[in-house]
């Protein structure tokens, strides 16, 4: 698998974990273990959230489970096509309320260190990480049994890095670290002055 740092370049001196992940789709096919995958979640769980409250959950089915079919249907189609071939699916929520019952203001924002940590860890273990949205909401809810006061966030295709044949061919171009944009149309000092 193509390390990013080996397409990419940073315009500041950061550690090339950041610059090495990237969202590759090819995958092999093989199977994942579960302990495999429990070391991702376990990166996952060390994430920073307010108040130490970890609202993030994640839901998930190995390729070789009977979770599959149901986790895989849960995709769009175009979607499908590359993530049949990874080991493992997973679905991330977030508690949307307190223990209190008042909302939650950072669930999203917390998940979403939990669902870096994981993205990190997965590629420190040379495994393909691949964060979706192109899946049905509202079936995921319905089919996984998700509590109304968690949110469907997104899910995440997991597996052993695969051949760039191995996709369809519209894909094939898109395989490959993306850039990012300049810092200078990102950040601002003080008021917003985009």
């Amino acid at each position: 698998m193509v390390k990013g740092s080996q397409a990419r370049r940073a315009a500041h001196a950061v550690d090339s974990i950041f610059i090495d992940r990237w969202s590759p789709r090819a995958m092999s096919g093989l199977a994942i273990t579960e302990a495999e995958l429990m070391v991702l979640f376990e990166a996952a769980r060390w994430a920073p959230s307010s108040s130490n409250y970890q609202p993030w959950r994640m839901l998930y089915a190995l390729r070789d489970s009977s979770h599959w079919p149901v986790f895989l249907g849960l995709l769009n189609e175009g979607n499908q096509r590359w993530a049949q071939n990874g080991g493992a699916l997973v679905l991330f929520i977030s508690k949307t309320t307190l223990d209190d019952g008042r909302m939650s203001r950072s669930h999203m924002f917390d998940t979403g260190a939990a669902w870096e940590n994981f993205a990190l860890q997965g590629s420190l273990r040379n495994l393909v990480v691949h964060g979706m949205l192109g899946f049905d909401h509202d079936r995921a809810r319905s089919e996984l049994k998700v509590p109304q006061d968690f949110q469907v966030d997104a899910m995440a295709a997991v597996g052993k890095p695969g051949e760039v044949q191995q996709l369809p061919e519209n894909l094939r171009p898109r395989e490959q670290p993306s850039d990012r944009r300049p810092l200078n149309e990102t950040v601002c000092a003080g008021a917003f002055s985009f």
